[in-house]
């Protein structure tokens, strides 16, 4: 998983490719988050979540910080776009 995206940008890969191509990060939660769907999130919000936490996920495939970090900042912007998409009162 992640040696391969390092690999990926060592080879010259864009770093958006990367996160959002389609055998990015993105493309590779969503296979295992599909369970957002039902809540009315699309593999498009995921990548602009992906997109948004950049700085981290360059830091985890660095080393710099760990995939339980990454991931619980990931789940924590994915949790609260769903809230600003929730109808009021629900």
């Amino acid at each position: 998983m992640a040696n391969g995206w390092l690999a990926r940008l060592q080879a010259d890969s864009s770093f958006d490719d990367v996160l959002a191509g389609p055998d990015g990060v993105a493309a590779w939660l969503w296979s295992r988050w599909r369970s957002l769907g039902a809540g009315g999130f699309t593999e498009d919000d995921l990548v602009e979540v992906v997109r948004g936490y950049g700085r981290e996920i360059w830091l985890w495939l660095a080393g710099e910080r760990t995939w339980a970090h990454c991931c619980s900042g990931l789940i924590g912007r994915v949790n609260r776009r769903q809230d600003q998409h929730e109808p009021a009162g629900a």
